[in-house]
């Protein structure tokens, strides 16, 4: 209101020239009461007491316009009617062009005063970390505010790199955009840069690589701010800097599931996950918990892992009734027990050998755990009269060059054959499994290396623990019969390059720190993994990510008795029948010359 006063009183004065003769003060006096009077009522409907005197945005002067038009608008309409056609017209116009700047320019005063005040009291023992900002939009401006106002954190932003040349030297909220990626040596250089904070939300897996390259070239540190998935959930960019970590250069967006669908086949039911100790079947625990379930059962045939998982269940999730079962699902018995004991609603069976060059090497081991082992689960989850089982498979099992492969590839069969409520899900490498090549290169670079790739052509499909474990819940929400399940998973990967930027993550050079090594092709594996078989029809599903495809199956005559053949000769120690008949199941199956000289020449030796 004395913003307004003062208004008024200034347009009065600017009107007549700096004189005012009686007539006019007179004037003023009277029209001062009804202004403030009809300002005081509309700045109040608008919300303008509630606005905050340091912070001032976009959305905050907009509001004050249109507050000021429209009180000016109404002032106007009243000091005509009481007043009359004496009063001024122009005083209108000059009263609201001089109030919304007296309002606007003190709420700046006082910001750039409490950002003075702020600056003078840093502490000055502290230096901050000079920072150039990749990314000159939305989000690298809003990152570039709240460091302003958060000095705590110690940063001083130094500029912006952004590779639109539109954008070149322009000024957003003061910091000039410097460049593009071409010209992050020089400016790292020149402005005594020691960190590049990459401020691009939807940044390609490509762009990240090569953004971390030049970084690595600049001898800067990286960071960034997630992706647009990840930022859903939280409010102040600022807060979720991070290190550059591997999933960010896979090039694919995020899975984004449907909490509800799977919520309401998990509440409130008795949930079985095989494999619990592992790292599907771990997370798997970890995601049912959440939704509520009334039990949850673990098996595993390893303690120490299972224990593990005990351990966090009941630290994260107190409310929980968690049962680790301790038992091999090569054992039909135990698997009885388990099941009569715990009457399971759900079963998510993750547990199998998943080494190829271990699997290549133990035949007999592969089959008794993958296949019969599979067949036992699912025997038990039969009689138990399950509503839902969901196997856990393999990229591996598509035109299968591998035991580990061809094995995941009956379980497949063994699961779609058992009825409408048995379905199978079907992905590619996990980042961080037992089973993945990151923790061996992880290993390797620590050690100074080198690090070992079998060839340099060599790509995977690959996704993070959490993402597929997601997708295994999300199958069984959205099954309707038996069906394989698959998430679209983007473009391979090559592991060469995989390698060469966990080796740039780690803060080395790739082939100056850190040798890669090209080793040769290991028995079993393909150059290229597939996520669907020549013979295999695609539908979409409901969720934008994930496939389902219907396939050539085997009728369940045909099965039991390759099956009953392929167990005598594993019973036998038959490796080459062990072939023949895992050929006959998949006929698409083309075993290694590894497996075959070693199948065939024991069966020559034992004639």
């Amino acid at each position: 209101m004395a913003l307004a006063s003062g208004a008024l009183a200034g347009a009065f004065l600017l009107r007549f020239e700096f004189t005012l003769d009686p007539l006019y003060a007179g004037l003023l006096l009277r029209a001062l009461p009804l202004l403030l009077l009809v300002k005081f009522t509309v700045f109040r409907a608008f919300g303008l007491r509630d606005l905050t005197w340091r912070y001032l945005g976009f959305q905050d002067l907009m509001r004050i316009a249109v507050a000021n038009a429209a009180a000016s608008a109404g002032a106007t309409i009243v000091l005509r009617i009481v007043i009359g056609s004496a009063f001024p017209r122009s005083i209108h116009i000059l009263d609201l062009l001089l109030c919304l700047t007296l309002m606007v320019a003190a709420r700046v005063l006082i910001r750039l005063v409490h950002e003075t005040q702020r600056e003078t009291q840093r502490p000055s023992e502290r230096p901050r970390i000079r920072l150039l900002i990749y990314g000159a939009g939305k989000a690298g401006v809003t990152v570039l505010s709240e460091i302003r106002a958060n000095p705590q954190l110690g940063y001083e932003v130094a500029g912006f790199l952004d590779d639109d040349p539109g954008k070149r030297d322009l000024r957003l909220h003061g910091a000039r955009v410097l460049g593009g990626l071409e010209t992050l040596e020089e400016v790292s250089k020149k402005q005594r840069i020691e960190q590049v904070l990459i401020a691009l939300p939807n940044a390609t897996g490509a762009q990240i690589g090569a953004i971390l390259e030049r970084c690595r070239s600049a001898s800067v540190a990286a960071k960034r701010i997630p992706a647009l998935a990840e930022l859903m959930d939280h409010q102040v960019l600022v807060d979720q800097i991070r290190d550059v970590r591997l999933e960010d250069l896979l090039g694919r967006p995020r899975v984004r599931l449907d909490s509800e669908v799977v919520r309401t086949r998990l509440c409130g039911r008795v949930v079985l996950v095989t494999g619990a100790g592992g790292s599907i079947g771990s997370e798997l625990c970890r995601q049912i918990a959440v939704y509520g379930p009334r039990a949850l059962v673990g098996l595993d045939n390893a303690e120490t892992a299972l224990y593990q998982i005990d351990q966090e269940l009941r630290e994260q999730f107190p409310d929980l009734a968690f049962y680790p079962e301790i038992g091999s699902i090569q054992n039909r018995r135990r698997l009885d027990e388990i099941f009569r004991d715990h009457r399971p609603s759900s079963v998510y069976h993750a547990a199998a050998y998943k080494h190829v060059p271990m699997m290549e090497a133990h035949l007999f081991e592969a089959v008794e755990n993958n296949v019969f082992g599979t067949r036992n689960v699912v025997r038990a989850a039969l009689a138990s009269s399950v509503e839902d089982f969901v196997l856990v498979s393999s990229d591996k099992a598509v035109r299968p060059t591998n035991v580990m492969g061809a094995t995941k590839r009956l379980a497949e069969l063994i699961c779609c054959t058992a009825g409408p409520k048995f379905r199978a899900v079907r992905f590619g490498n996990v980042l961080g499994s037992n089973g993945s090549v990151i923790p061996l290169f992880k290993r390797q670079i620590a050690a100074g290396g080198p690090v070992t790739v079998t060839h340099p052509e060599i790509r995977r499909f690959f996704m993070t623990i959490p993402e597929a474990a997601g997708l295994v819940l999300q199958a069984a929400a959205l099954a309707q019969g038996s069906e394989i399940f698959v998430l679209d998973m983007g473009q391979p990967v090559r592991i060469q390059d995989l390698a060469r930027n966990l080796i740039l993550l780690s803060g080395l050079k790739p082939d100056v720190d850190i040798r890669v090594e090209f080793t040769g092709i290991r028995p079993g594996e393909k150059l290229y993994e597939e996520l669907s078989g020549l013979e295999e029809d695609t539908v979409p599903t409901s969720h934008s990510q994930i496939r389902v495809f219907t396939g050539n199956g085997a009728s369940q005559e045909a099965l039991s008795r390759c099956l009953e053949e392929l167990r005598h000769a594993t019973e036998a120690r038959d490796a080459a029948g062990v072939v023949l008949s895992l050929k006959e199941l998949a006929p698409d199956y083309n075993p290694s010359s590894f497996l075959l000289r070693r199948a065939f020449k024991a069966r020559v030796v034992v004639a």
